[in-house]
């Protein structure tokens, strides 16, 4: 049996995951680019690789550490807004090489971390599942994402599987929750449709589960892609207003018309990757979107193929994440 290997490892997920990997008894090697992470990684004994992926893969460097078996594929920019070369590189050309690598090292697993973004429209959409057709990328994000699903989904002789969490969070995460946080402290959140949005999110022990069962999946799940989520679609509103009052911040909304947000937020995020030096903007389509409109998605593909099911509801996550008490 080789060794499994994690990429992204000195992310949220891709962290959470070794040290989940580590505690069951496996040995991972973790790779990750940035150096100063990765040291700290080694310091806690952990196998390290420094690596653009980026740039083509050098397999020699994995030969200390004997045969890998299988990958897990957590590395991506994953962002909101920003330059489409950024994207690019980092989504498709990163998983590009990833799979030619592992192609060399002989791996016959490759489970892959997408996103449910790939499925997003301005629109209401629920039990979304995975066979629809993808509609028009939302943002580059969205549209690299689904550029690499493909580029897996095409490496039959990696046993490819797909997985696409929705709204991953937990402790460490330094994205979903800490954003929402930020938001509400700074500003009026909008309240658009009545707030009507809605989410399913999905806590990080969740995902670490179904990435387990993808492993351990039979030779028919792979070519597949899995939606994976708690299963508990909630009000937006409800989400942020539990976040903040967890953390002591008081939340302020605002009744907005959609249509001419959506516009103005189109016009500044043009504006913003044209202009040197403007930053990411207060709101992206996609970010607004989010506050408008229902989004869930049906898991029952992953419950059927992987025996996969969620067993962390959003009160228990919130309080596993955020340190409220003991969860139950």
């Amino acid at each position: 049996m080789g060794r499994l290997l994690v990429t992204g490892a000195t992310g949220f997920l891709g962290g959470t995951l070794i040290r989940h990997l580590r505690a069951k008894g496996a040995n991972p090697v973790a790779l990750g680019r940035n150096e100063f992470h990765c040291q700290h990684l080694e310091a806690e004994g952990f196998d390290v690789v420094r690596m653009d992926l980026s740039r083509p893969c050098d397999p020699d460097q994995f030969a200390p550490f004997g045969p890998v078996s299988a990958v897990v594929h957590c590395a991506a920019l994953s962002a909101p807004w920003g330059p489409r070369n950024a994207f690019v590189a980092a989504n498709v050309t990163g998983t590009k090489h990833m799979l030619d690598l592992a192609g060399k090292l002989g791996v016959r697993r490759f489970v892959n971390i997408s996103s449910p973004t790939v499925t997003f429209e301005m629109k209401d959409k629920e039990n979304v599942r995975e066979y629809e057709p993808l509609p028009p990328p939302i943002n580059a994000y969205a549209a690299t994402k689904a550029d690499a699903e493909r580029l897996v989904l095409a490496r039959a002789d990696l046993g490819p599987i797909n997985l696409r969490p929705r709204g991953l969070y937990g402790a460490g995460d330094t994205t979903l929750l800490p954003r929402l946080l930020a938001a509400a402290h700074k500003r009026p959140l909008p309240l658009f449709r009545e707030g009507t949005a809605s989410i399913d999110l999905t806590h990080v022990e969740d995902l670490l589960s179904a990435i387990d069962a993808a492993l351990e999946a039979s030779p028919a799940c792979e070519g597949e892609t899995f939606n994976i989520s708690g299963g508990e679609p909630l009000p937006i509103r409800f989400i942020v207003d539990r976040v903040c009052a967890a953390r002591g911040v008081p939340v302020r909304w605002r009744k907005r018309p959609l249509a001419p947000a959506i516009l103005a937020a189109r016009l500044r995020e043009r504006a913003s990757l044209v202009v040197p030096g403007a930053g990411e903007p207060l709101a992206t389509p996609y970010t607004l979107g989010l506050f408008a409109f229902r989004q869930s998605l049906d898991i029952s593909k992953a419950a059927r193929l992987l025996s996969w099911r969620p067993q962390i509801d959003f009160e228990r996550g919130l309080a596993k994440t955020l340190g409220e008490g003991r969860a139950h």
